[in-house]
């Protein structure tokens, strides 16, 4: 029996993330919903049946969270427990998950079953941020962990849109701005690099027509959030 998915080329999916599998069962299998291998029992991988990507979600939340914790813990050398385990959280939560899978497109590549399917489950963050993990563990199998580290780095890391680490800073950044005799200040798109499938942007922290802060991101605002982490460092250098 065919396997059909809404997107059914996963080698696009392979070129956004950045990794070819060795093993494409593996990549099938991250993106399989219980609900298609309970309705295709009929589909069998090379394993001899069709898996959902529950126990590779499994194994790819604890490579995620492993991978997390070292980026805050060297990022913020001061910072206590408590608050490394707050930003942890906020990073790896189902919504913010779910932000970064869609960034990728994700959601076009998951095998759903048409229940499933006709109740909107391509949309809901549960699904598509369950999906997000299963492919981490998926290259984390297939690849090893400096692949998995890449593709979190690159995919969940650097795309922090709208997640409390970065909001601390852009937050951070206009309290400074305010409390200063500045007249302007805006973010400004400095540029776009890259295909269409990897897009990198470009933006700039622009303070009285001079730029103390420069990003790049996968997306505009992501561009904006680095650039505002850049711009707090310069002014707190000149203070």
């Amino acid at each position: 029996m065919e396997i059909i998915s809404f997107h059914k080329d996963n080698s696009i999916l392979e070129k956004k993330i950045g990794y070819e599998f060795k093993n494409k069962d593996l990549l099938i299998t991250a993106l399989t919903h219980s609900s298609f291998a309970n309705e295709h029992n009929g589909s069998k991988n090379i394993n001899g049946r069709h898996k959902d990507y529950e126990r590779l979600e499994f194994l790819g939340d604890a490579v995620l969270e492993m991978i997390s914790s070292d980026y805050l813990f060297h990022r913020n050398p001061d910072m206590p427990e408590g608050k490394l385990t707050k930003l942890r959280a906020s990073m790896v939560c189902e919504p913010a998950l779910a932000r970064c899978a869609r960034d990728l497109g994700l959601e076009q590549f998951i095998l759903l079953g048409k229940g499933e399917e006709n109740t909107g489950g391509r949309e809901r963050d549960s699904i598509i941020s369950d999906v997000m993990e299963a492919l981490i563990g998926a290259v984390y199998l297939d690849g090893g962990i400096e692949h998995a580290k890449t593709v979190i780095f690159e995919h969940v890391l650097d795309d922090l849109n709208g997640n409390e680490i970065f909001k601390d800073s852009k937050t951070l950044l206009q309290e400074i701005i305010q409390s200063s005799p500045f007249d302007t200040f805006e973010y400004r798109m400095a540029g776009e690099e890259g295909p269409d499938h990897a897009k990198v942007f470009m933006a700039e922290a622009v303070l009285d027509g001079k730029v103390i802060g420069a990003g790049k991101g996968r997306t505009k605002k992501a561009a904006e959030q680095m650039a505002a982490a850049e711009a707090i460092d310069r002014l707190k250098g000149k203070k």
